[in-house]
């Protein structure tokens, strides 16, 4: 049997298919079927990095006629037709509307490469050594990446990570506010603060794995001015956000900032294909030839599928997703009245859940929603919110039916739970930023902006 195979073959490390033992054959659009021919509605978009779904017909048309015409697959940082194709066209249709003068840098294939580059680049760039990165924030699971990680369990094991990493509260958690910032100025300021020069503030407008935490347009603003006045460098983390998730292609668009690095991965191939990339303004662009390099950062398969899916955001079926956003965010507004007191929507665009009071009910729904043909996850410190990540363009039909099944998981997870646990009472409107959960890692010295906060700081 071959969940035996895998058991005996493969590292305990794996995951998802511990969530979902099934074998899985094939998958188009926003539906994955498995050896027995049960059909799954794709709530996880590969964790973001399938917003077009799978196997798009006009991206797998173009990597099968570049296949057909032996085109070249692995270019290293050659000159390659494929990689001309996808810059003038990514330039043309992405950069120039946005007034964005932002160079391209393709780095390692994954998105925590991508950062590793940003990090590296801001300490060149302004001879500074100082991060600052937030609470509950990911960005990825190599060393770089995994210091400015906030999760105690991703971190793990992975010590000694790199120094210099400053941790400061993100807006919401444990009642931040734009306040925090103007506090964390003063500290590094200071010549007694305790904050070293900065080099870079990285951070995302929405952390995903952090509990789908939405920054509101005021705290980003002011984080924007901070950072040009800190002399430091701002990148912004779109991995998961970008490539229109939050409702505009990059997820910062609605604050009206400029940042000054700009991390993609995920979604930018559009098929799924590793592929990451850097956008860093001229200014910035101090690197000596190959000292950043990669083996894979010249995947011309990707660069063929990025282009074609440029050109999707010109089609009709992308308009679905503002339409499909809102059937979300509806849907999860009347699901947690209905349950008042026992979860709460959260997120922006395309990329919501619900934050379950009790972690272990939250889990308990994915299960259920997993057992009746859906693939979800949850999100967040505990794992407390339920999170809903489909294809951009799945079809509204398709969407409304995963609602459904997800909706009657919820129902047997919460009626199952003693009348007083659940009230009956109105809930809020959701805001545009929630709190975040508390972590309780300690940062082993590292700077914190809030001294009040409710865990220790060696």
């Amino acid at each position: 049997m071959y969940l035996d195979v895998f058991s005996r073959e493969e590292s305990e490390v794996r995951y998802y298919c511990r969530k979902l033992p099934k074998l899985l054959v094939s998958a188009k659009g926003s539906i994955v079927i498995d050896v027995d021919g049960q059909r799954f509605i794709d709530f996880m978009s590969a964790c973001g990095a399938l917003n077009y779904g799978h196997n798009h017909p006009v991206l797998k048309r173009a990597v099968l006629e570049y296949l057909a015409d032996d085109g070249i697959i692995a270019g290293l940082d050659f000159h390659t037709s494929a990689k001309l194709a996808f810059v003038e066209r990514f330039r043309a249709e992405i950069l120039d509307p946005r007034g964005m003068n932002h160079k391209l840098q393709f780095p390692g294939p994954t998105g925590a490469n991508s950062v590793e580059a940003a990090i590296k680049l801001a300490r060149k760039a302004t001879g500074r050594t100082a991060v600052v990165a937030f609470t509950n924030a990911f960005h990825g699971m190599s060393a770089g990446a995994l210091s400015l990680t906030g999760s105690a369990k991703a971190r793990k094991g992975c010590e000694p990570l790199l120094h210099g990493v400053i941790r400061v509260p993100f807006e919401g958690y444990r009642g931040a506010t734009v306040a925090d910032l103007a506090r964390f100025e003063a500290m590094a300021n200071d010549p007694s603060g305790g904050v070293d020069p900065v080099a870079a503030i990285v951070v995302e407008t929405v952390q995903g794995e952090g509990g789908l935490n939405v920054a509101s347009v005021e705290w980003l603003r002011a984080l924007s001015a901070m950072t040009k006045r800190l002399g430091a460098l701002l990148i912004v983390d779109e991995i998961q956000t970008g490539c229109g998730r939050t409702g505009t292609f990059f997820s910062f668009e609605r604050a009206g900032i400029d940042p000054d690095v700009v991390c993609l991965a995920k979604s930018i191939s559009g098929l799924g294909l590793p592929m990451s990339l850097l956008l860093l303004k001229p200014e910035h662009d101090v690197w000596e030839p190959g000292e950043h390099n990669g083996t894979f950062r010249g995947n011309a398969l990707a660069f063929v599928t990025a282009t074609a899916a440029i050109g999707l955001w010109k089609e009709p079926e992308m308009a679905t997703a503002r339409v499909n956003s809102e059937v979300v965010a509806d849907r999860l507004q009347s699901i947690a009245t209905g349950f008042a007191g026992a979860l709460r929507p959260k997120g922006i665009g395309l990329m919501r859940g619900l934050e379950f009071v009790e972690a272990e009910r939250a889990h308990a729904v994915a299960a259920s929603a997993m057992e009746r043909g859906i693939m979800i996850e949850c999100c967040g410190p505990k794992d407390e919110v339920l999170k809903i990540m489909p294809p951009l363009n799945i079809p509204p039909a398709v969407l409304r039916e995963g609602l459904d099944t997800v909706e009657d998981a919820i129902r047997e997870v919460l009626e199952s739970i003693a009348p007083s646990v659940v009230s009956q009472g109105p809930v809020p409107e959701p805001l545009e930023r929630y709190d975040a959960r508390f972590d309780g890692h300690n940062d082993r010295g590292d700077a914190v902006a809030r001294p009040q906060l409710a865990h220790s700081v060696a």
